[in-house]
């Protein structure tokens, strides 16, 4: 297992899930009381997404996409490592997440981008997986404008991604609550946790 964490204090932690999980939430306020020690590499998908980059179901598009996505968000991580070398990265979503997202077998993804499920995994030092709240049922637009999921798909997808991250040798979930507020709170408990442990 690669190892970020190369004596300088420095970590790699991924929160990941299906859409309408509170990963982007509990990285913001995780950020925000925590402070400088740790800095947040925004969701590829969403910069693209909001910065007017197309979406499409055709399926050479969709793998287009994924693999601009994979690229972006592996950038954004080496750029602020780069800037804060001795910051705790927090990463909105990971490199694994496009097989997700992938129109066909996720081993087309890894072959498209010139990688493999071992070594995605490799990259980061932790994981925290926030189950998605249609789980239980409840509706999840209205989060994230970029979000075009159904409720239907959305489930589909903490599927898949929950059985792909599973395999990370530190991995934790934060299940689907009710509450959204206690749901963030135990996700934020976790990573305070994790963070301890990995500094």
């Amino acid at each position: 297992m690669e190892n970020h964490n190369n004596g300088n204090g420095r970590c790699r932690i991924v929160l990941t899930g299906g859409p309408g999980g509170g990963k982007t939430t509990a990285a913001d306020l995780f950020r925000r009381e925590i402070g400088e020690r740790v800095v947040v590499v925004p969701e590829a998908a969403t910069l693209l997404f909001a910065g007017g980059f197309p979406r499409s179901e055709e399926p050479h598009a969709r793998r287009s996409v994924q693999c601009a996505i994979y690229h972006v968000q592996r950038h954004l991580e080496d750029v602020q490592s780069a800037l804060y070398p001795d910051r705790i990265l927090l990463c909105d979503r990971g490199t694994l997440d496009g097989a997700a997202y992938w129109p066909d077998d996720p081993a087309g993804f890894y072959r498209a981008v010139a990688s493999s499920e071992e070594q995605e995994l490799a990259r980061y030092d932790a994981v925290i997986f926030f189950e998605s709240a249609a789980v239980g049922g409840i509706a999840i637009e209205g989060g994230n404008p970029t979000r075009i999921e159904s409720n239907e798909q959305a489930v589909q997808l903490d599927r898949q991604l929950r059985a792909m991250w599973s395999k990370h040798p530190r991995m934790v979930v934060v299940p689907h609550n009710p509450s959204f507020v206690k749901k963030i709170m135990f996700g934020l408990a976790l990573l305070e946790s994790m963070v301890a442990q990995l500094r």
